[in-house]
């Protein structure tokens, strides 16, 4: 910094009018002299300039997030370089301010805190009071955040050898005005400390790292991610800042910028965009990107909207979270060693496949291996890091990356085989492919990866990237292989079935055709090419027809077999493949109940494949048709397949409203709808519900029974009941916290859809299909029921799944004023009044 203010390079308001602004210098050159006291708003110009900068620059222009960082690091420097001269805070003056923190690395945030370190050189204490004092009270006058201290170097190297959290700051100092020997005294002297005694510390180091990932998530799959302590983030580059101070790595270990996303450094400054655009729309410190402010950030950095944003950050996050391991592992093999280890000065190579051996944890090539000459070799070390578990060290993956040739079409069996090894390693294939595609190796493989590499997902019930939930996929499906009987087509169906997104149209006809593509610079045969093909074209056949279709209609069975191409070997791989992506999405999309439609649909479809006749629906129990010829409103509850789960079927004559009735009794008895399905005999509904109680054990039948002939008579409204219940949970959740800043809970997380479907070949004219996709709430499908009702639609059939928080609905319906565009339109309006939707927007004033 040079001792001349106005020679900083400042880029924010005029030097001088600041100068002028503040009151005038302090002239003695002795700290002694000080006597008299400071303004105490001579810090406000400081503030203002700051505001000026945020509202825009001296030219009505608003700043890039670079160009503001730097300015507020030139403001910043400028005020206190003027406020310590004129408290005599000179060479020689045994004082030096040195900045950590945000303005120590010159990243300055708009609202971050301003991180002070007021060293002396043993000065007398009462006079090491009053410039302290003169030099922190104009800044809190003027209400700027400040994190302060007031040491001697000793004392601060003390705090440095017990305070990791202190280390990493002072690692990062830099002098600002005064005494710059005894600034060089405190920053020299706390990187030796560290690198004495790094290994002692390192553990620390670790663990720390961990419990911060822990407690803020990963940025790249966290929909409000923490730009800053989360993992792939800030606190990560300045964690690799602190292992290359300690000369255990290099800056950028393993990434530089000819890689995809364009390397660490790159990433670094996108996040640092990020949190400072995050600043200046929350006009405060803040570090998670919350959704609201997603698109206006996105906006404001030219990205595009929240999902590009997004796409983005993952991109950063997980170059940065690659460099971090790679760093970290770098760092433990570099320790100094201890005991007998000492002794050895190469360390030991254990071969593990052609041209690829074992050191210190790692792989890396053998000596004799010729990465021009082998373009398998790539996939064969891959195929050894997923089955051994052993990392790939990063000078290895930089040298295939700089030195393997493309592998010629069609790929040899070998390499093949190497490939479909790696992608049967189940969970250990993940960090490998992880690694390869932050290199730049994997899309060299696969070029098609590059649509879908952190392409965030559009639906809120998927947890992964799409990128990501393909090779969790491949995970998931490492241990169905035994249940098929092409195992290594399910490990590349798996791989392939979302590759059509992000192009644009139907990606499953999309994914199809650059499936056929793959499968044949792969090598397969064209009759695997065909199965490879129908796996991507209609992974999503099984799990659609069994919650939207009625399984006892034989047109349903003949459709998906129709697709299929009565193909058994297609059948059992989509039916792996629906069991693998489900578990590959997010918690609870599959369960019991997903599983045994699913199941039951593959299980028709094999007999019609096998040329048995369909099963018809079965006839109603006759006991239950006695019920119903008796007349009256009949309940049973019996024990359901699955464990937790019971069957409650009623016996009532139907009328208008009678589902909602039903289904508002169950909601209030606090027994949870997992799906529900219609009959009718005569005069009378026979309608079955499977239901799990929310907690404890369910009612008595006799129970559910008074309670349903009280709301069928008119007695009590159950709508009414169910919104009291809702409003009391909801009056109950503030009072337990109300500083709580989650969404409330009527509100959801994502919005509702509504979708139409034409009604299968043989059904009755008028009917048409209605699939509602929402957050479940209480009582949700008797308020469906009562749209429907009052609506004028009669409900055929209907196929409810509930998954986890969020419910899949679909209904068989015929108005009665037959199906209408406007008809379609109302009905649909009055749905999503009733279904829980994201919370709508505060208006700015």
């Amino acid at each position: 910094m040079p001792s001349d203010p106005h020679g900083s390079g400042f880029h924010g308001p005029d030097p001088v009018a600041l100068t002028a602004a503040g009151s005038g210098p302090f002239r003695s050159q002795d700290p002694d002299t000080v006597t008299g006291a400071a303004r105490p708003d001579d810090a406000g110009d400081l503030a203002r300039a700051r505001e000026q900068l945020l509202a825009g620059g001296t030219r009505n222009h608003r700043l890039d997030a670079a160009a503001l960082r730097h300015a507020l690091v030139d403001l910043h420097e400028f005020w206190l370089t003027t406020k310590g001269n004129e408290l005599g805070i000179r060479p020689d003056s045994g004082f030096a301010i040195v900045a950590v923190g945000g303005l120590g690395r010159r990243e300055m945030m708009p609202y971050s805190d301003l991180d002070l370190i007021l060293l002396h050189d043993d000065v007398d204490p009462a006079v090491v009071a009053r410039v302290a004092d003169q030099l922190w009270y104009p800044l809190w006058d003027a209400h700027i955040k400040l994190d302060h201290s007031v040491r001697t170097v000793p004392q601060a190297l003390q705090v440095a050898a017990t305070d990791l959290t202190a280390t990493l700051g002072m690692l990062e100092a830099r002098h600002i005005v005064g005494d710059v020997e005894l600034s060089h005294l405190l920053i020299g002297g706390v990187r030796r400390q560290w690198r004495t005694g790094i290994r002692s510390r390192f553990d620390e180091l670790v663990e720390q790292a961990q419990s911060r990932w822990a407690r803020s998530g990963q940025i790249a799959h966290r929909a409000e991610p923490d730009i800053k302590n989360g993992r792939g983030g800030l606190r990560d580059v300045q964690l690799l800042n602190a292992l290359s101070i300690a000369q255990l790595t290099d800056g950028m270990p393993g990434l530089g910028p000819d890689t995809p996303g364009g390397g660490l450094a790159l990433a670094h400054r996108r996040l640092l965009d990020v949190r400072t655009e995050l600043h200046r729309v929350a006009r405060r410190s803040r570090d998670q990107l919350r959704a609201q402010d997603a698109d206006e950030i996105g906006a404001a950095l030219r990205i595009g909207d929240r999902f590009d944003l997004a796409r983005t950050l993952s991109d950063c996050a997980r170059t940065i979270g690659y460099s971090v391991d790679v760093g970290l592992r770098t760092a433990g093999n570099s320790l100094p060693r201890r005991g007998l280890s000492k002794l050895r000065r190469v360390p030991l190579r254990r071969p593990i496949d052609e041209g690829v051996v074992e050191q210190s944890g790692e792989l890396v090539l053998a000596r004799d291996a010729r990465p021009k000459r082998d373009p398998g070799l790539v996939v064969r070390v891959a195929a050894a890091s997923a089955t051994t578990g052993l990392p790939i060290s990063a000078s290895t993956l930089g040298r295939l990356s700089d030195s393997a040739p493309e592998l010629r079409e069609p790929w040899p069996k070998g390499a093949l085989a190497d490939l479909l090894v790696l992608l049967g390693s189940g969970q250990r294939a993940i960090p490998t492919i992880e690694a390869l595609d932050r290199t730049g190796l994997w899309g060299r493989l696969l070029p098609e990866w590059g649509a879908v590499r952190d392409l965030p997902p559009r639906d809120a019930v998927h947890t992964w990237t799409v990128d990501r939930h393909l090779v969790e996929a491949v995970a998931q499906a490492g241990a169905l292989t035994t249940r098929v009987s092409r195992p290594d087509l399910l490990m590349l169906g798996a791989l392939l079935h979302d590759i059509g997104k992000g192009r644009g149209g139907d990606h499953s006809v999309v994914g199809a055709e650059l499936a056929a593509q793959i499968g044949a610079r792969l090598g397969l045969w064209p009759s695997d090419i065909e199965i490879l093909t129908g796996m991507v074209r209609h992974h999503l056949l099984l799990a659609q027809t069994a919650s939207r279709r009625d399984l006892d209609d034989p047109a349903t069975v003949e459709s998906v077999v129709e697709k299929v191409g009565g193909d058994p070997v297609l059948l059992e791989l989509l039916h792996a493949l629906a069991e693998a992506d489900s578990l590959a999405t997010g918690p609870g999309v599959w369960g019991d109940w997903k599983s045994s439609l699913i199941g039951e649909l593959v299980r028709r479809c094999r007999l019609a494949m096998a040329g048995e006749p369909l099963p018809v629906p079965d006839p109603i129990d006759p006991a239950l048709v006695d019920l119903a010829a008796q007349g009256g409103v009949h309940v049973t509850l019996d024990p359901g397949t699955a464990a937790h789960t019971y069957l409650v079927t009623v016996v009532a004559p139907d009328s208008p409203g009678l589902l909602s009735h039903e289904a508002g009794v169950l909601a209030l008895s606090s027994l949870r709808v997992l799906s529900a399905s219609l009959g009718h005999h005569g005069e009378s509904a026979i309608n079955a519900f499977v239901v799990a109680p929310r907690f404890g054990a369910p009612p008595q039948a006799g129970l559910l029974r008074q309670e349903l002939v009280r709301a069928i008579g008119g007695d009590v409204d159950v709508l009414e009941l169910l919104d009291t219940k809702e409003r009391e949970a909801r009056e109950n959740q503030a009072l337990e916290d109300r500083t709580s800043a989650a969404v409330p809970v009527q509100y959801a997380q994502a919005p509702p859809r509504v979708i139409w479907f034409d009604a299968p070949d043989g059904a009755e004219p008028g009917e048409v299909i209605v699939e509602v996709r929402a957050e479940d709430r209480p009582g949700l499908l008797s308020r469906l029921a009562r749209v429907f009702e009052r609506h004028g639609a009669d409900v055929r059939w209907a196929r409810v799944s509930t998954l986890g928080s969020a419910v899949v609905d679909a209904f068989c319906i015929r108005q009665s004023d037959g199906d209408t565009r406007a008809g379609r339109e109302r009905l649909e309006r009055a749905i999503l009044a009733v279904v829980p939707a994201p919370q709508p927007k505060k208006k700015e004033e």
